[in-house]
């Protein structure tokens, strides 16, 4: 068959084989309705990422069967590709290479013929356009439009267009003139093949924040299971560690050992309940407190006075 084919696809061919033999990851990317411009600026972008080899299904399906690869495999990334384009990465897993992918996603204007893919919505309010046949162009498409303070307005918001209706095209030129461009191209992945396995593009999307959340989730929980059930590692023992200094502090108060540690907590206990007992007593009180305190402090001094003209007396007696 490939005899009387043209050297370019034969050529064509074995350069796909020889990538689809290699390491690393492939997949079929759908490039169907990307206007050359920009399938020009998106291949740039991946450029350093990854390869894409544009050729037709037949050529691929040559390829894939000189490189020993399942046929069955390449008919399910062939499911929903207009126009399928063979992708290979050395440096990408198969979500990396789906998000990059996932990046070239844009939206272009509607042409005359196309199905809108979701329902399109016109908004109320002002543009930019002045007065002029502009405002019967829009009322003329089913887009309520008039004057207002010097300016065309859209009067109400309105769904020109449902779901799956085929978009007319003045319909087209003018949602383009709203710059509304409803129709989404790009290179979407149908799926990727890596270390044996398939992944279809379905189960390649994920939501990274919710993922990245679940993470953390599991992560706190398993953290307090560990220190719950007293499990040391290097990330729980400064955990556990402090959580027994406090626990032994804890015991040594109630149980009123006294110590380098715990004195300062005693000491800070009794004057607070000093300060609430005096918080109770009234002035008269706290006068008589004031004349015991003054009077025990004068019986001391006399005392010690006493004692000292005592001792002063022995020494002299001795030296007699």
């Amino acid at each position: 068959m490939m005899s009387k084919a043209a050297p370019w696809k034969k050529d064509r061919v074995s350069e796909l084989a020889e990538i689809l033999s290699g390491d690393g990851i492939v997949g079929i990317v759908d490039i169907g309705g990307v206007p050359a411009n920009n399938m020009l600026d998106m291949r740039s972008s991946l450029r350093e990422q990854m390869t894409m080899t544009m050729a037709k299904k037949t050529l691929i399906k040559l390829a894939w069967e000189q490189a020993g690869r399942s046929e069955e495999e390449l008919e399910q990334l062939f499911e929903g590709a207009i126009q399928p384009c063979v992708v290979h990465s050395d440096s990408l897993n198969a979500f990396e290479l789906f998000a990059e992918l996932e990046k070239t996603r844009q939206g272009r204007a509607a042409k005359a013929g196309e199905l809108a893919p979701i329902d399109i919505v016109v908004e109320s309010g002002p543009t930019e356009f002045g007065p002029g046949p502009i405002v019967g162009e829009f009322n003329a498409v089913g887009i309520p439009a008039k004057i207002d303070r010097g300016k065309v307005a859209i009067q109400k918001t309105v769904t020109v267009v449902n779901e799956g209706e085929m978009i007319t095209g003045d319909l087209g030129i003018m949602l383009s003139k709203l710059r509304i461009t409803p129709i989404e191209i790009g290179l979407i992945l149908t799926g990727a093949i890596e270390g044996g396995f398939l992944f279809p593009a379905s189960s390649l999307r994920l939501d990274t924040d919710g993922f990245r959340n679940d993470v953390l989730t599991a992560a706190s929980g398993a953290f307090n299971l560990a220190c719950n059930a007293r499990w040391f590692s290097t990330a729980t023992t400064p955990t556990l560690l402090s959580k027994a200094s406090s626990e032994a502090m804890a015991v040594a108060i109630e149980a009123g050992v006294v110590n380098d540690d715990t004195a300062s907590i005693f000491i800070a206990r009794a004057n607070a309940n000093a300060m609430a007992i005096a918080g109770q007593l009234d002035s008269s009180a706290l006068d008589n407190a004031d004349a015991a305190a003054s009077d025990a402090a004068d019986s001391d001094n006399g005392a010690e006075a006493s004692a000292e003209k005592e001792e002063g007396e022995e020494i002299g007696r001795a030296h007699v």
